[in-house]
């Protein structure tokens, strides 16, 4: 009798940890499956187009600003009369900074000067699937802190 129940205990034990080792497996796929989905995700809006040309409106800003300059709505309806008269292509936005700052800060500068014209954009009624953010590759915008705050504009 009591080696049955030491055969039973064994029989036990051994289908427990094949339980234990199913779900802990089940569990493990889960998890690398969504960090692969998650990871394969792009990032919102933000596109990987090339720059075709030069741009054709460049927004400047004020230092640590997302704020629109005053000249936004004229340089916008530039924008959107060209995209009107071209209705295949789209808006591409990019966003550059100066050196003033550290790094994480003007990257997230640089990226809320282009939602805040994206947003402009959108508002002068250009739909959304006809702008584009690409971050570029270098958001430092040269010798010129004044030029380095912009956004470029491009319609291609």
């Amino acid at each position: 009798m009591e080696q049955d129940d030491d055969s039973q205990s064994l029989v036990l034990g051994i289908l427990f940890g094949i339980i234990a080792l199913v779900i802990a497996l089940v569990i493990g796929v889960t998890v690398y499956v969504t960090n692969q989905a998650n990871n394969a995700k792009p990032a919102a809006n933000v596109a990987e187009i090339a720059e075709v040309g030069e741009p054709l409106v460049k927004l400047y800003f004020d230092s640590g600003k997302a704020d629109l300059p005053a000249v936004a709505k004229n340089e916008l309806a530039k924008v959107t009369a060209k995209l009107a008269a071209e209705p295949g292509k789209l808006v591409l936005l990019s966003g550059y900074h100066d050196e003033t700052g550290g790094a994480a800060v003007n990257a997230e500068i640089a990226k809320a000067r282009a939602v805040a014209v994206k947003a402009a954009l959108l508002s002068s009624g250009v739909a959304a699937d006809k702008v584009a953010m690409r971050k570029p590759a270098v958001t430092l915008g040269g010798g010129d802190a004044a030029e380095a705050r912009r956004v470029e504009i491009r319609v291609q």
